[in-house]
């Protein structure tokens, strides 16, 4: 979870560039100098930039700082969005008010941002029409054109027929398509 610091006598450099607890920098001292200077304000010496030339240390608080870095990793963790994958079954001879119904389950799965994978089992003999399956998924595309874009091509294994379809994102080519379109009609 968290990352590893060098504090106050396990820093190994000679010479380092410190910054004071308000992030201004003070300049390159030597270490003792420095660890002196972090005795005096009793903080600590934390190394936060040990590749750097001379290495960068701070005069913090450690468990502050610990703390710190710990919130802002909560707030990213927080920011980022896990997409989800849904899969929807579909059947090459699917009535046309069930594959509605599929449809709008997949809307409100794009709509929510997740992907969506669309599955079209076949039963039997179903297997040796296989055109089936693929004017039920084009069907379904068509329903889905101004807010979804497919990943990849239908792909045939075993028995089912795959299609995965993810969320347009705002900003994307089909707006701007869109746009010129509706300039042109102007």
């Amino acid at each position: 979870m968290g990352k590893f610091y060098r504090i106050n006598q396990n820093i190994r450099a000679r010479d380092v560039r410190v910054i004071d607890a308000n992030s201004k920098q003070i300049g390159i001292l030597s270490i003792e100098e420095a660890l002196k200077k972090a005795r005096d304000s009793s903080l600590d010496l934390v190394e936060i930039a040990p590749k750097a030339d001379p290495p960068v240390v701070r005069l913090i608080d450690f468990k502050k700082f610990k703390y710190e870095e710990a919130r802002k990793e909560r707030v990213a963790k927080k920011k980022t969005k896990e997409i989800d994958t849904k899969e929807i079954w579909l059947g090459p001879l699917i009535s046309d008010h069930d594959l509605a119904v599929r449809v709008e389950q997949a809307r409100d799965f794009l709509k929510s941002g997740d992907r969506v994978k669309f599955t079209v089992k076949f039963a039997g003999r179903e297997i040796t029409h296989p055109e089936l399956g693929r004017q039920v998924l084009d069907k379904a595309l068509n329903q889905l054109a101004n807010i979804a874009e497919k990943d990849g091509e239908p792909r045939l294994v075993g028995k089912a027929l795959f299609l995965s379809l993810q969320p347009i994102k705002k900003g994307t080519r089909h707006e701007a398509k869109d746009k010129e379109s509706s300039k042109e009609k102007v």
